[in-house]
């Protein structure tokens, strides 16, 4: 059986609803102890989170699991994703925890695990806790083991005393992503726009371009509890655009609630996903013979044009499932550099563990002006395949291969769409979903198809 609460990117779901209820994170807390400790750690945590207004009560909850079964935590308050993973390595903690949902309304919240290398917990470790998780009384909100003051009315929703955040652990990662991006080029009089979601980044932004010299307009820097992602970020890139062209800026950058990914407009106005990011990187560094065995890891939604282009300049593109964390494994598996998602997550593995949104992009400034060219000058040949997603909500998500009438339909729209494009069907690791993709030169066609298959979705599991 697979995992029921951890998706690709941890837990997600409805705040104070199981498993997001702080019951739960209490003992998802001395659940992630007692491994740690089991394994020879000692049970050190750093935790981070998101500007959603439920983050601080649910790291308190977090907190007290920890210390109920002797661990020890340290809170970096306000935090990108990225930033606890390399402050669990970089300080020698035995795990990291990030409070967020990413990109998710503010009414959601999600909890990710990263090992003490930094990367993100492995699926087996993740089954270890889901299973403590779920061995009791979990929709009630099994409190036995929590000190009585810590429990609230009716014990189903207990309240914890919040627990203050060390501003120094922050410091310590604004620092290192200053030495990581390691900017070859003066970036003084750079133009740029960033769009910081009203989320992680709201912080560290600020200190990390000041000290760079760039001329920067920021947009949605004034988080309220609410407001994240909220008609901003990478969700809603027109309103980074709009503020491109108004400003005149070289380029801006959209970040996500957790600033773990990244989407770019250059200074046309032109929308750059992760695909674009992997192939400019992708060809500064084997230029430079630096893009370890010609290759660059991405996953099965990258465009088909980016597996072509890099064809026809001998790069191989490695293609995994969705999930940077599947993406990581496979450019450790492979000793490669470089990797990334078409949503934006890209990785550079000799200087982070994890997708970081504002590392990239300032290592995409840094290759913008290596060029001597415009942003948009540099992208002007590329034209992606049409591409079609759909998303249907399900109520289930049973294996597409084990039903009967949908494997039909899949199967038949693959053979259709053939050699001249692609057909993707897959359930979303975070949300209720099942997802479509079909791309192809035939705009038409592929949208046929895409809508045929997903009716047919909608009809079997909607």
């Amino acid at each position: 059986m697979g995992k029921r609460l951890f998706g690709t990117d941890g837990i997600r779901g409805a705040v104070g609803v199981f498993p997001l209820d702080t019951g739960t994170v209490y003992r998802l807390g001395s659940a992630l102890t007692r491994l740690l400790t089991e394994r020879g750690g000692r049970g050190r945590v750093v935790i981070g989170y998101d500007t959603r207004e439920s983050s601080e009560p649910l790291c308190a909850a977090l907190v007290a699991g920890i210390h109920r079964e002797g661990g020890d935590a340290a809170v970096a308050g306000v935090l990108p994703t990225p930033g606890v993973a390399r402050l669990t390595c970089q300080d020698g903690f035995d795990a990291g925890v990030v409070i967020s949902a990413s990109h998710n309304p503010f009414t959601d919240n999600g909890i990710k695990i990263f090992s003490g290398d930094g990367t993100k917990m492995s699926d087996a470790d993740e089954a270890i806790i889901e299973a403590s998780l779920l061995e009791s009384d979990i929709t009630a909100g099994d409190t036995s083991r929590m000190d009585n003051a810590s429990q609230g009315g009716n014990g189903a929703s207990p309240v914890f005393p919040m627990t203050g955040a060390n501003p120094r652990l922050a410091d310590h990662y604004v620092h290192h992503l200053l030495e990581a991006a390691r900017v070859g080029c003066d970036l003084k009089g750079v133009r740029l726009v960033v769009d910081c979601a009203n989320g992680a980044a709201v912080i560290v932004a600020p200190h990390i371009f000041a000290q760079l010299g760039v001329e920067v307009r920021f947009l949605n820097i004034e988080p309220d509890g609410r407001n994240i992602n909220k008609n901003c970020g990478s969700l809603h890139p027109d309103v980074l655009i709009k503020a491109v062209r108004e400003f005149k800026a070289d380029a801006g950058l959209a970040l996500d609630g957790d600033a773990d990914r990244c989407l770019v407009v250059d200074d046309s106005g032109r929308l750059l996903d992760g695909d674009f990011i992997l192939y400019l990187a992708g060809l500064h560094l084997q230029r430079r013979g630096k893009l370890r065995n010609n290759t660059v890891v991405a996953t099965v939604m990258s465009n088909l044009w980016l597996e072509q282009s890099f064809s026809d300049e001998g790069i191989n593109l490695l293609r995994t499932d969705v999930g940077d964390k599947y993406v990581l494994e496979e450019m450790v598996r492979g000793d490669h550099v470089l990797g990334g998602e078409q949503s934006g997550h890209i990785i550079f593995r000799d200087r982070a563990t994890s997708g970081v949104g504002l590392l990239w992009g300032l290592r995409l400034l840094d290759v913008w002006r290596a060029s001597d060219k415009k942003l948009s000058e540099l992208v002007a040949g590329i034209e992606p395949c049409p591409q079609i997603l759909i998303n249907v909500r399900v109520k289930s998500k049973p294996a597409l291969s084990d039903h009967p009438a949908l494997a039909r339909v899949i199967s038949r729209a693959g053979e259709e769409i053939g050699s001249r494009g692609r057909l993707l069907v897959r359930y979303s690791g975070t949300e209720p979903l099942a997802r479509v993709m079909t791309e192809g030169n035939d705009a038409d066609e592929i949208r046929r198809i895409a809508e045929e298959v997903a009716a047919e979705l909608r009809n079997h599991l909607g």
